[in-house]
């Protein structure tokens, strides 16, 4: 049983993976950057100028969204970490990691870690941002949205691996993942309340789990959500469970 399960799940592998695209990100300090300057300009431009005009009950415009900037942060960076699949194949370094000794299930599990953390570290400098506009922490509330950022990249790079291991092009991965993402952030809830949707698009709100991530965090930041936290934990675990056997498989069946 142990045999079979080290062949499955090797952790060097999955550490050695990780490592590797750590190393990547940090070398490539313009996406770095990017990846900063966007949640910044949302928050305090769009946030403080549409936010002069606009209070959603008792709490500041730029509060409100903070949880859907903090979304929109990691979510961009977790799915658009599928291209960089893209990108292996087409220099071949995806052959030679999928000829090794590697379970499928591993690179995949490493992968993941990779993005995952990515994420974190993003998401991190923006929580920190969150003080600038009176988002107060306690060590409790800090570490809850950590561990809801670390569940919810899992989620979003899992679908975006997903898509890489399908697609062939970078050119075709971009052009899918936006049909995929704009609509699954702009119905989330993340930059107005969901009532203010047509009634028509509730089923599409329920069903997005963008929805679940936002509400969920503005509970845990602000004090304000819609859904029980424990109902929003419990569909995002199941919503992580799903993605990751959709990930697992799909890597198992993808060409190099």
């Amino acid at each position: 049983m142990r045999y079979s399960i080290k062949n499955i799940i090797n952790l060097r592998g999955i550490y050695a993976i990780l490592w590797r695209e750590l190393i990547t990100f940090f070398r490539e300090t313009p996406r770095f950057i990017s990846s900063i300057v966007s949640p910044i300009i949302w928050l305090f431009i769009f946030g403080s100028g549409l936010g002069s005009s606009v209070v959603i009950g008792e709490i500041e415009y730029q509060k409100f969204i903070f949880a859907g900037i903090l979304t929109q942060t990691f979510l961009f960076t977790s799915i658009f970490y599928g291209v960089y699949l893209v990108w292996d194949r087409r220099i071949d370094l995806l052959k030679s990691i999928l000829v090794s000794p590697l379970s499928r299930t591993t690179i995949f599990l490493g992968k993941l870690l990779g993005g995952v953390t990515i994420s974190l570290i993003e998401s991190i400098i923006v929580l920190l941002l969150g003080l600038l506009i009176g988002i107060h922490y306690t060590p409790f509330t800090f570490f809850a949205a950590i561990v809801i950022v670390i569940l919810a990249s899992a989620i979003f790079t899992a679908i975006g691996l997903t898509i890489g291991s399908i697609l062939d092009s970078p050119e075709g991965f971009q052009l899918l993942s936006t049909f995929i993402l704009f609509p699954l952030f702009f119905l989330s809830g993340a930059l107005f309340p969901l009532e203010n949707l047509p009634q028509w698009l509730d089923i599409i709100t329920a069903i997005n789990p963008v929805s679940y991530v936002v509400d969920i965090l503005r509970g845990v930041l602000i004090g304000i959500n819609h859904i029980s936290i424990v109902s929003s934990f419990s569909l995002i675990l199941i919503f992580l469970i799903i993605t990751s056997i959709i990930g697992v498989e799909s890597f198992k069946r993808m060409r190099a």
